[in-house]
């Protein structure tokens, strides 16, 4: 990349709208980002940058990097620290918002689609709660890279668009090298940003939010309650999103309200991980003692934090809080069949079952049954099933990978015949697997080498996994090891949010 230098100071590098900044005061704080001691460039986005109608050499340049770190403002933009609230494994904080990410404002992509940037890590604001608003290099990167693997297997997800480092440490449990991320969204609005103004009882407030919302993300939602219009669109955009991630064995790790995004997009990758070993109860936050957010469990926890969002939104349905009530449960009542609906497409696809037939999730349900009890790695098992689509020969690995005894052969055996079912050709019906299981995931063990090199200075393994899960589903024989599954340290494996 030709990193250039000496841009005029009145230089626009990104054309800005205001954007959220443009509600009321009471929405946000105004508060520029804290400069940092010595930036450098760790990453910038080619592709993204480039969509975004942004070029990104001018941001990897001296200038674009003292911008991406704080230090100095961009033209046009306005920073904010957005607030909102929170329920946080179950319980209700009245106020969380922004406390180490400042939203400088909205550019519009070359396609057309409005995107907020925000940096993350610059800095305290006034809802920092005591901290230091600052990151780490790893948590950075970790979301730099899940992020933008997310967005490659076609997963909706907030995106990274440039990492800095600080030349500053922050204090954690130890002195850990400090980076700024530029993040982009679609919005960052959550449902705890109606709960916030929900629990003041400022329900003009929340009425401006449902405006806003639907005029950002849903313009042709239909109905003539525009809370219920939002509830509706809300409630299948989460329902499908769920329902991707169970596609890739995603587990996102805190769901609470204020990671649950309006948009249904995926947002804020702290403690989150991919199943290795199938295991439904898998948990891999070092917080999440109680099992809360497992693997399996966050269907029930997107329902959950929908019927908050539908409590905040009660009073804009109708005066009479009965029919209000009424009105908001059929809607969230519509949440388990369209999660079904959605899951049910992502299995059969990975199943290779492209022509819908009674029994198929029964022959789903039967699969997980035994990948749990054999403890079968879950990206490879899908990956060899398509193999196996396309040859029979194919089997004698996928046997290998359970224990003596099990149930697979009876299971392989019941799936042969329904394949017999499908109007297509083996190699199609292979094909079409293999663009629903990927070859690459981020395993967890190569995101924890990633990290512990970067913190050494090197940024060789960060650029090699980025290279790779930019085709998660292309097979690349030269990248196998990164396919390879962990050993049993992955039973111990835990991952923490980075705060």
């Amino acid at each position: 990349m030709d990193v250039r230098r000496g841009l005029p100071d009145d230089y626009e590098m990104i054309d800005f709208d205001a954007g959220y900044a443009r509600l009321p005061a009471r929405f946000y704080a105004r508060v520029a980002p804290t400069p940092v001691a010595q930036p450098t460039l760790l990453r910038v986005n080619g592709p993204l940058a480039e969509l975004l109608g942004v070029d990104p050499d001018a941001l990897a340049s001296s200038e674009g990097v003292a911008r991406l770190a704080g230090n100095r403002p961009f033209e046009g933009s306005d920073p904010i620290a957005a607030a909102y609230a929170g329920h946080q494994f179950g319980h209700f904080v009245p106020q969380l918002g922004d406390g180490r990410a400042i939203l400088l404002g909205d550019v519009v992509g070359r396609d057309g689609v409005a995107r907020e940037l925000q940096l993350k890590g610059a800095g305290p604001t006034p809802f920092s709660r005591g901290g230091d608003g600052r990151a780490a290099i790893g948590p950075v990167l970790r979301e730099y890279l899940v992020s933008e693997a997310m967005a490659a297997l076609g997963i909706p997800t907030t995106r990274a668009l440039a990492a800095v480092a600080t030349g500053e440490s922050v204090y954690r449990e130890e002195a850990l090298p400090g980076a700024v991320l530029a993040r982009v969204a679609t919005s960052h609005l959550r449902v705890g940003t109606f709960e916030y103004f929900a629990a003041r009882r400022d329900h003009d407030a929340v009425a401006q939010l449902v405006e806003y919302a639907l005029a950002r993300h849903y313009p042709d939602a239909k109905d003539d309650v525009p809370a219920l219009a939002l509830l509706d669109r809300v409630i299948t955009a989460q329902a499908e999103l769920v329902a991707r991630w169970l596609g890739v064995g995603f587990v996102h790790g805190v769901m609470n309200t204020d990671n649950c995004s309006i948009a249904g997009e995926t947002i804020d990758y702290g403690p989150c991980a991919f199943l290795d070993a199938y295991d439904p109860k898998r948990v891999f936050s070092s917080i999440d003692r109680g099992g809360r957010y497992a693997f399996e469990q966050q269907p029930r926890l997107a329902l959950w934090n929908l019927a908050r969002l539908a409590e905040a939104l009660l009073p804009l349905v109708t005066d009479d809080e009965q029919e209000a009530v009424r009105l908001a449960t059929e809607r969230l009542e519509t949440f388990p069949a369209r999660f079904e609906a959605a899951h049910a497409a992502v299995l059969r696809a990975k199943l290779g079952l492209l022509a819908p037939r009674e029994g198929d999730l029964m022959l789903a349900r039967a699969l997980f049954d035994q990948l749990a009890a054999g403890r079968v790695d879950f990206t490879r098992f899908f990956r060899w099933l398509a193999d196996a689509a396309e040859d029979d020969a194919e089997d004698a690995r996928l046997l290998a990978l359970f224990p003596a005894g099990s149930g697979f052969p009876a299971w392989l055996e019941s799936w042969r015949a329904r394949l017999r079912d499908e109007p297509t050709t083996a190699e199609m019906r292979a094909s079409a697997m293999r663009r629903a299981s990927p070859a690459f995931i981020p395993r967890n063990h190569r995101v924890e080498e990633m990290i512990e090199a970067a913190i050494r200075g090197d940024l060789a393994p960060f650029e090699r996994l980025l290279e790779v899960l930019a085709r998660p589903y292309d097979d690349q024989p030269e990248h196998d090891a990164l396919a390879e599954p962990p050993g049993a340290e992955q039973w111990s494996y835990r991952t923490f949010c980075g705060t």
